[in-house]
């Protein structure tokens, strides 16, 4: 498996974490967002992977 995590460049809502969750994964990127919204802690840990978390290249 080489792939890396990154940030969505297609799938974004706010930043793109959700969607680069779940292309990582290979899950739904509905069930990814329902996860951080209904998990408290989950917010602070959005918050630090959206400054951390490198931008996938654009796509043509």
């Amino acid at each position: 498996m080489n792939q890396k995590l990154r940030k969505s460049s297609i799938d974004r809502s706010i930043s793109g974490v959700c969607g680069g969750i779940a292309e990582y994964f290979g899950i739904s990127s509905f069930m990814v967002r329902l996860l951080f919204i209904f998990l408290p802690v989950n917010l602070l840990i959005y918050i630090i992977l959206a400054n951390t978390l490198p931008d996938s290249p654009p796509s043509l």
